[in-house]
């Protein structure tokens, strides 16, 4: 054996080491030396280790270090795509938000900076730190002459050589392809959140606003400025009233024609500019046939356009201009948010259309941001509410 060891060391001698990759099999040591090969009859050693593979010819244990010693490296397999956008927000971006509805100290609200994930930046309370976003077709400022009309608790919508409905709108041309609207609500009560709505969504997305919210005409005036259409909510008497209240001016299932009619124009005296209301609660006022025979009734009278934002349970859409298919943000998750608007793209491509509401949750505003960003790449096509009407097969 020992005669035989030295046949390799002579063999081999000067040769340097030869390093090589292993493809899942060992291959003789004789290829790799530059000398031809030669028959190893000794005894070879393979050492498995933690951090590698080596192959080790060993020579005479007396004649010292080995003559020749190969490397195999197995390469470490690349490392996953890190996600981005959507995939990204769904999975991590829970955290990134704050609870921005809690703070009720206006000094402490005022001072606050809040920095949106694509660093688009607005304060605590409202005012621009960075130049908000410049619509590309602004809407005209409200109220367009002959609109309105003088009421007992302020401007009132009326029909003249135009209807709101259409004059407030924003205008929408079809491409042919699947429509897909958004209403996004609860504007109004939180600075931040408000602007944050206004100045992140694209102009197509309609905003809706709650009719007590300080400084309403305003924050229309804005939102119209940006290019978006409005909505203001009305509140209608839910299940479990009176414990569930909306508010002062709620339509009642029990009221007369006319208190609902004196709360209505109450309601809509508040601003100017908008296009069409929609529900705030109302499950159990839908189910008043004399109360909503009188509300529908002001609107045509005075122009305005309902939606419903879906949360009705009971005939759902049989008076409204259209309803929302989805309610996308009951779970106010990232990843529950994402799929319901995963959700009403299919819809919108399935039937040609689909309408989607959600809440102002900061969450729920950065997730239709980028949602909307890639619609007409997946062959959809962003519209603003008023273009949608219902169809059947809901």
């Amino acid at each position: 054996m020992f005669a035989k060891r030295q046949s390799v060391l002579a063999a081999t001698a000067g040769t340097p080491p030869a390093r090589i990759a292993l493809r899942d099999r060992l291959v003789p040591l004789g290829r790799f030396l530059k000398k031809p090969p030669v028959a190893v009859a000794g005894a070879g050693l393979l050492l498995l280790g933690a951090a590698g593979l080596f192959v080790t010819v060993l020579g005479d244990p007396r004649a010292g270090a080995p003559s020749a010693r190969v490397a195999l490296e197995r390469q470490a397999p690349a490392p996953a795509p890190t996600p981005t956008g959507l995939e990204a927000f769904s999975m991590e971006a829970g955290g990134l938000y704050a609870d921005l509805t809690g703070e009720t100290d206006p000094a402490l609200l005022g001072e606050a900076v809040i920095t949106l994930p694509d660093g688009a930046t607005v304060s605590g309370d409202g005012a621009p730190v960075t130049a908000p976003r410049v619509a590309a077709r602004p809407l005209p400022a409200a109220p367009i002459a002959g609109l309105h009309q003088p009421g007992p608790d302020g401007p009132l919508p009326r029909i003249a050589a135009d209807v709101p409905a259409q004059a407030y709108a924003r205008p929408f041309q079809s491409n042919g392809k699947p429509r897909v609207a958004l209403i996004v609500g609860g504007l109004g009560l939180n600075p931040t959140t408000t602007r944050a709505a206004i100045e992140r969504l694209p102009a197509e997305v309609t905003l809706s606003f709650v009719p007590y919210a300080e400084g309403l005409q305003g924050w229309i005036d804005l939102a119209r400025a940006q290019g978006h259409e409005v909505m203001i909510e009305i509140p209608m008497e839910p299940t479990g009233y009176p414990a569930n209240d909306p508010g002062p001016y709620t339509l009642l299932a029990s009221a007369e024609p006319a208190d609902i009619e004196a709360r209505l124009n109450w309601l809509l005296s508040r601003a100017t500019g908008y296009f069409g209301v929609t529900n705030y609660l109302g499950d159990r006022f839908l189910t008043s046939e004399a109360g909503m025979t009188a509300f529908t009734g002001v609107l045509r009278q005075r122009g305005v356009a309902f939606l419903d934002d879906g949360s009705m349970s009971r005939s759902r859409g049989a008076w409204a201009r259209a309803s929302a298919n989805r309610i996308i943000d009951e779970q106010q998750s990232p990843a529950a948010i994402v799929g319901q608007l995963n959700a009403l793209e299919a819809l919108a491509k399935s039937r040609g259309q689909a309408l989607g509401s959600g809440f102002s949750y900061p969450v729920t505003v950065e997730a239709v941001a980028r949602w909307t960003a890639g619609l007409d790449a997946r062959g959809l096509q962003l519209a603003p509410a008023s273009a949608m009407a219902n169809r059947p097969g809901r």
